[in-house]
């Protein structure tokens, strides 16, 4: 399976305590912001603050890894292949990303998204001031 990319998922039990914390208190750069969250940059990383996926009372160390690939259905039979079972098979999401979910041994969700060559996330924005 071939990683393109990959964010860690903050499941906060209040989105705007939190996304004030990575912002206004580490001082993070705003990397993308959208109704359900905010993904910061940090280092050669991103965090996002998913207001949409809040813990409910749940461990607040819940944490989520997003793993870009660049072909999910490859990677669904490279995954099954190596005996991990698929808890979400590939689907395209409302906000138009391929996805599946997989967990890893301690639990932790992994979040294996494609991002298709339509989508906003992949438009090139270097000439929109132009």
């Amino acid at each position: 399976m071939e990683i393109l990319s990959a964010r860690v998922l903050l499941r906060p039990h209040d989105a705007a305590a939190t996304t004030a914390f990575y912002r206004d208190a580490l001082g993070l750069a705003i990397a993308r912001e959208y109704p359900g969250g905010t993904v910061f940059f940090a280092g050669s990383t991103l965090i996002e603050v998913a207001a949409h996926l809040t813990t409910d009372g749940a461990d607040a160390s819940s944490t989520s890894l997003w793993l870009q690939v660049r072909d999910i259905e490859a990677a669904q039979r490279s995954l099954r292949d190596a005996g991990v079972t698929i808890d979400r098979e590939a689907r395209t999401e409302p906000w138009g990303l391929r996805e599946m979910q997989i967990h890893d041994p301690d639990g932790r969700t992994l979040i294996v998204v494609e991002v298709p060559s339509d989508h906003p996330l992949r438009r090139d924005t270097r000439n929109d001031d132009r």
